[in-house]
Order: structure tokens, then sequence, then C-alpha cells
């Protein structure tokens, strides 16, 4: 089964649980959420909210307890391992926190390590053109430990988009960077959206990082309670404010 092509991602009533027994944990409680295609959703919520599982399964890298996932136009939601791992190199890209870059390959090698990994024929200039839309075209052989955190979490976004993905996947993207290089990383991807197109769903536990986005949900004990559209950072801060000060 399809969905609308309007659509880069979605979750029907999907729980998550982890545990058994007394220890079992419910992380997701019935999440609907869609995020549209050409554009950038942030999800905010309290720590423990369920907001990195939301993320993950939305990815198909963690698998649901229960409703529907859909990636791409495909549902992918109890699609075998080889399926899924096929799916997310085609039409996902994944950005992490801590950038996860191999320390013994340069900025250009960390790039094209995906098309690799999918058996994809690598082509140099175009590893190097979207090193250059990030900023880095003068940093090809250079290694993670030669940047600076902002220029590896560029690195981190440029390996994500090398394969053209339906839907970029960011989880906490500017956590480890200091204000200067965290802003210049949301104007990329401010621009990537209203540029070319790309689809960004990404976790925060910033307001003002969340404010880049077209729309902020919010999470909390793993159920979606409020959705705003282009709100103000303070907005945003007040908002998740409210959530945090709510008895359990």
């Amino acid at each position: 089964m399809t969905i609308t092509a309007a659509i880069a991602a979605e979750l029907r009533d999907v729980t998550r649980e982890y545990g058994l027994g007394n220890a079992r944990v419910r992380a997701l409680d019935g999440v609907s959420l869609a995020f549209p295609a050409g554009s950038w959703t942030a999800v905010m919520g309290p720590s423990g909210s369920g907001k990195s599982t939301l993320l993950h399964c939305a990815a198909g890298l963690d698998r649901v307890t229960g409703g529907r996932v859909f990636l791409a136009g495909r549902e992918v939601t109890g699609a075998p391992d080889r399926v899924l791992t096929d799916l997310r190199r085609r039409t996902m890209g994944f950005v992490f926190q801590n950038f996860n870059l191999i320390g013994s390959l340069t900025a250009e090698q960390n790039v094209a390590l995906p098309l690799r990994l999918a058996r994809t024929r690598v082509a140099r200039a175009d590893v190097r053109a979207v090193l250059a839309a990030v900023g880095l075209g003068d940093r090809l052989r250079h290694r993670p430990r030669e940047l600076s955190g902002g220029q590896q979490q560029r690195v981190a976004i440029a390996r994500a988009m090398v394969t053209r993905p339906a839907v970029l996947f960011a989880d906490e993207p500017t956590g480890a960077l200091d204000s200067a290089s965290a802003r210049t990383v949301l104007a990329l991807l401010r621009e990537m959206v209203d540029r070319d197109g790309q689809s960004i769903a990404m976790v925060t536990h910033d307001p003002a990082a969340a404010a880049w986005a077209d729309a902020v949900v919010f999470l909390s004990d793993g159920r979606l309670v409020d959705r705003l559209v282009r709100p103000s950072a303070r907005e945003v801060a007040e908002r998740l404010a409210t959530l945090e000060a709510a008895p359990c």
C-alpha cells in the first residue's frame, strides 16, 4: 500500500513498547503523525517523552509494537530486514547528534560511504558537489579531527544527502554545537527545504532550533499533544515549559 506523494513519512496509531511484564515501558502510545514532503517538522517534548523513539520508528530504524509506518510512499511495517535496509539506503538520510563520522576517513570518503555500502557507483564529482553545497569544498581531504564541530556536522549532513533521500531525519543535530555553528547548520537545513524541496524531520530540545522549522509537534508521555505552525522560539519555549511543569 502507498500513501500520497505529499507525505514524506507517516505513522498511523503507532505504539512502541520495551521490556517485559512489570518492566514494560510504552515509549509511544497511539501516535499518528505525517511529515509533509518539502517541509521541515520539529519534534519536541520533555525528557523521556518518546521523541527519539518516534524518529527512529518513522525512519524504519526501530520496529513498532503496533500501528503502521510509511516511508517515502511505501509501508515498511513488518518488512524484512533486507527490504528495510535497501529502502533506508535509497530513500532516507539520518543525521546524528554526535556526527558518527569515521575518524580514519577524509571528509570526501565519509560522504561517499553510503554509496559504497549500497554498492552504487561513486561519482567523485557528485560527492564533491554535495560537500561544496554545505560549504566544505575546500575540506575534502580533512579528517574529522581536523574539522570543527560545525564542520563535522556539515560533513554528516552531506553524507546523509549524497543519496538524494526523500526525507532527512535529524536527531538533535545541533545538540553538540556552539551557538554560531548551530546557526550555520540550521541555516543550511532551512536552505535545503526552501531551495531544494527537501523533507526534514528533526528532534530537538532547543526552542531556538525548533523555530527554524515549518511546524513543531509536541510529545508528552509518548502521546502527541500539540502542534504549532511557524512559531517563534518564545512560543515554543512557553509550550515546552507548560509540558515539563505538568504533573506526571
